[in-house]
């Protein structure tokens, strides 16, 4: 009689990390992945290359190879970070999941503290940088992005978090069962409303490369995830709506009071021209924001998947 063969065992930690030009660092960072879990529990690190251009995926390739507990997922094409982290979270096991970025900027070393802190009676653990060691220019416009996506979305985020933390597993399922095409990872934890607590980590300078995301990067994320979050511009534009009609109240009350106390003038060219180009653009402004949301409509309505999977190594 065949033997069934055994189903493979639930580890305890699941480590999801979203690679991109890191080929140098995959290496340093599985194994102090798992010489600071390994004496609290079975670990499986998911690494997911988002078409990286460099060697990242063969570095992958290389260490799932040589060890079990490492799969590689390889994007068809760069699809960004967080859906890079959707490819990770929906493939992992484990009881707790730790999402970090490759390039080691926050310690692996931390990664028992949170952990600590979560069994303590929390589902989400997030880190906290202090003294970050990024450059002037990106911590402003990282501080810019999260104030204006705050104020946009009607949500409070905290400059000093990304997405380095740990996640009970009750987390991780109910973000794989949102069925939205835009994915960003902390804005979707956020939501889920589980209590959340936050531990301060250390933050490293960059040992390779540098940061994927500039401004435009960040704006054109900023804007998806505005318009995939919030409805809050619609609201902004109907609240402008109502201060230009008052406004032209006021201005027609004004003019019949004038023309019935004699002090009628010739209206200026000037001030005609300005009133016809400032409606019109604000108009136009409105209909390009209702534009947005309905071109957003028509990519939902497609339904296509938010990431294509090219290959996998030593799937779990």
């Amino acid at each position: 009689m065949p033997q069934l063969s055994a189903a493979p065992i639930q580890p305890l930690f699941s480590v999801v990390v979203p690679v991109y030009c890191c080929a140098e660092c995959v290496a340093e960072l599985a194994a102090r992945v798992f010489t600071v879990l390994n004496p609290l529990g079975s670990v499986e690190l998911i690494l997911v290359c988002d078409a990286s251009p460099d060697a990242s995926w063969a570095a992958i390739k290389a260490l799932a190879t040589s060890d079990p507990r490492v799969h590689g997922v390889l994007l068809s094409r760069n699809f960004g970070q967080h859906y890079a982290i959707a490819a990770g979270l929906e493939r992992s096991r484990g009881e707790w999941v730790y999402v970090m970025d490759c390039d080691l900027q926050d310690p692996p070393e931390d990664m028992p503290a949170l952990y600590a802190a979560a069994i303590a009676g929390f589902d989400v653990v997030l880190g906290q940088r202090h003294n970050r060691q990024d450059h002037a220019l990106k911590r402003f416009n990282s501080a810019l992005f999260y104030r204006t996506l705050g104020f946009l979305t009607d949500t409070r985020f905290d400059p000093s978090t990304a997405n380095f933390g740990i996640y009970r597993r009750i987390v991780i399922d109910t973000i794989n069962q949102m069925p939205e095409r835009s994915r960003f990872f902390p804005l979707m934890v956020h939501w889920t409303g589980f209590n959340s607590s936050k531990v301060p980590v250390k933050h490293a300078r960059r040992a390779h490369g540098g940061s994927s995301y500039s401004l435009g990067k960040l704006l054109r994320l900023g804007i998806d995830i505005i318009l995939s979050y919030s409805d809050k511009p619609l609201r902004l534009v109907v609240n402008l709506g109502f201060v230009i009609s008052l406004l032209s109240i006021v201005i027609a009350g004004s003019a019949v009071v004038s023309y019935f106390a004699g002090d009628v003038t010739v209206a200026g060219f000037t001030s005609l021209v300005a009133s016809i180009w400032l409606l019109g653009g604000i108009l136009l402004s409105s209909v390009g924001v209702v534009g947005l949301y309905v071109g957003r409509i028509h990519q939902a309505v497609k339904n296509r998947p938010y990431y294509v999977v090219q290959a996998i190594e030593n799937h779990p």
